[in-house]
């Protein structure tokens, strides 16, 4: 693989929107360090992050437009009003940076959980005042998951809106749990953004809000693997059946997943088996990934997934255009 330093002979996109790209400015750092709240899982190397730097990788990568979001967003600890400061800080920031760069950034909101009214307030303003192109979700709020029925107001509104909501896994709340000495990005991700497809299932949220996007990274985490078995709920406990929508597995496959940490032979393989190519977005998660593994992603997803021409075209930009109007002319 060619050197991250070095532009790779042949890019492998041309016109790639990159809808989970991750961005570190210096005051939300410095504002978590004075939280003690940890920017970066333990064991996890922290990465530097520029505007420059992002443009710069774009343009290795044949990207020509990224979604950022910051991560974690704002701690679920705070309360309400320094939650809603922080949020409106970050949102902010946000806009100016796509200001400064209206054909290379979108921008993911951060919203001020626990607090509803508040998230909902803050998301109005990011939607309507600021133009933000979405909202930047974990998978939970110390222990308040994002499939739960208590965020039926913010579905709502951003069903109204077709505003994607982009449900990044973070670490899980219980205490207490070995860690085996390992990060837990390393294998508890995957299971977070089960847990919450498992609620959107069984809340039939994709169903009672079909105009809602909702954006699960890293090839869809391991719901690829478990959508079927996640569907067996009558099967294990008769009352669960009542839950189910329809067409559970399908109810499921309304889920956008990104490529990112997904281009291995195994993740791939099951990816495409239960994402439609209308549903399946570039993600690089730069920069908490090194840039020659993201390329190597994007490389063997582009040669050995089984696209065809017109569906790569959606996997490359199209998709995205139709989810973010900024990048295709049209007004949403």
């Amino acid at each position: 693989m060619p050197d991250s330093k070095q532009t790779p002979a042949k890019r492998p996109w041309s016109q790639a929107i990159d809808v989970h790209h991750h961005i570190l400015p210096d005051f939300y750092l410095d504002e978590l360090a004075r939280m003690g709240v940890a920017p970066i899982l333990p064991g996890v190397d922290r990465p530097t992050w520029s505007a420059a730097g992002s443009l710069a990788m774009m343009g290795r990568h044949g990207i020509r437009a990224a979604v950022v979001s910051v991560w974690p967003g704002v701690p679920a600890a705070l309360e309400p009003k320094p939650a809603a400061r922080f949020a409106r800080r970050v949102n902010e920031y946000l806009a100016e940076l796509v200001a400064s760069h209206p054909d290379r950034f979108g921008a993911f909101a951060t919203l001020p959980f626990p607090h509803m009214d508040l998230v909902l307030e803050e998301f109005e303003y990011a939607a309507d005042a600021l133009g933000l192109d979405g909202v930047g979700l974990v998978s939970n709020y110390g222990g308040l998951y994002t499939g739960d029925r208590s965020m039926d107001p913010l579905f709502a509104a951003a069903a109204r809106r077709r505003s994607p909501l982009f449900v990044h896994p973070t670490v899980p709340p219980s205490t207490g749990q070995p860690d085996f000495g390992l990060p837990a990005s390393l294998y508890e991700f995957p299971f977070e953004s089960v847990r919450v497809a498992a609620q959107l299932l069984y809340n039939q949220t994709l169903d009672r809000y079909p105009d809602l996007p909702v954006i699960l990274p890293h090839g869809g985490g391991g719901v690829p693997f478990y959508a079927g078995r996640l569907a067996c709920g009558g099967l294990i406990s008769p009352p669960l059946a009542k839950r189910l929508p329809e067409d559970p597995v399908g109810s499921l496959r309304r889920l956008y997943v990104d490529i990112a940490m997904a281009g291995d032979p195994h993740a791939l393989a099951a990816v495409r088996s239960f994402a439609p190519a209308d549903r399946i977005l570039v993600g690089s998660d730069f920069p908490l990934m090194p840039e020659h593994y993201t390329l190597d992603t994007a490389y063997r997803v582009i040669d050995h997934g089984g696209f065809r021409a017109e569906e790569l075209t959606r996997l490359e930009h199209a998709t995205a255009e139709a989810l973010f109007p900024r990048f295709n002319g049209k007004d949403g």
